[in-house]
């Protein structure tokens, strides 16, 4: 294909001297684009929410839910995935972020790796890819090899497929069943597909990940109710979790985080229907890790 029928690839008009604009008409310029793709995003919304309701599916038949990309696509979802674990305490074969050349990619370029249309197949077979997962091919272009082959061993195995691409009528989209296109037109500065084509991207994998997240019980009101406490910060948000989440006061949270052995969710069901850290618990495994549920017949 000939990149410069691409969207991504086409030349701004409106920053066709951007070399010769000042700082402040560069950065207004910038600033205007960018507001440009909420607006391509809020398009792809029904895409969105068939990926979505297929990565619940995932999860519930004990698949994973897998992201893979070249370059900037690659490491935003390498990002996604390594985010879903502190916030809302997966483990981390549980959502997979790969990128073409492996983990030196993610700083540095490896040469090749994305034209490669048989490296996503080697890097599925490693994880033992099946019909359970759904995988999620990211590329700005909509063209690279390396996200069509893996697409295509997907296929093979029976995972669902979608696409994430930033333009209109992508190659990608052939090779999947859900095609999520967000195109927020050409970059100020051409081909650069970190700027407007990965911010779209972010936004689409915060949609992906988090609404998926909702809809296996890792949220109670807005609230992140399976945060992992790794850090002081963490363990100072979990009270606060607690105490929003049943009303109680710090010494109350504290107290029950500690009983619980440090699970909010745990903490939490124990304030709200009087019982103890194992009852608790029994509680969420009957209602499948949804707080509301435990609620039922208190």
């Amino acid at each position: 294909m000939d990149l410069t029928k691409l969207t991504t690839e086409t030349r701004n008009q409106k920053t066709m001297a951007l070399d010769e604009m000042s700082i402040p008409e560069i950065l207004q310029t910038m600033n205007e684009e960018d507001q440009k793709v909420p607006v391509a995003v809020a398009a792809a919304l029904p895409a969105i929410a068939q990926a979505v309701t297929k990565i619940i599916a995932s999860f519930q038949a004990g698949g994973r839910l897998i992201y893979f990309g070249a370059g900037t696509s690659g490491r935003l979802g390498v990002l996604d995935a390594a985010e879903c674990v502190p916030t809302f305490g997966v483990p981390k074969e549980m959502v997979v972020g790969l990128i073409a050349g492996g983990e030196q990619a993610m700083t540095v370029a490896v040469e090749g790796a994305e034209d490669s249309l048989t490296l996503a197949a080697a890097d599925f077979k490693a994880l033992n890819l099946n019909k359970h997962d759904t995988v999620v091919g990211i590329a700005a272009s909509g063209r690279t090899p390396y996200v069509i082959g893996g697409l295509q061993y997907a296929q093979e195995v029976g995972a669902t497929c979608v696409s994430l691409a930033c333009n209109q009528g992508a190659e990608i989209s052939k090779y999947s069943e859900i095609a999520i296109e967000v195109a927020a037109g050409p970059e100020i500065l051409t081909g650069s597909t970190r700027l407007k084509a990965g911010t779209a991207q972010k936004l689409v994998l915060n949609m992906l990940s988090t609404c998926s997240m909702i809809g296996i019980g890792k949220v109670f009101q807005n609230l992140m109710v399976d945060v992992l406490p790794t850090n002081e910060k963490l363990a100072e948000r979990s009270l606060n979790i607690i105490v929003a989440a049943t009303d109680c006061t710090k010494e109350e949270a504290r107290a029950a985080f500690i009983a619980a052995e440090r699970k909010v969710k745990v903490a939490i069901v124990m304030l709200l229907t009087g019982t103890d850290a194992k009852e608790a618990t029994a509680k969420l495994v009957s209602g499948e890790g949804f707080i509301r549920n435990t609620l039922k017949d208190n």
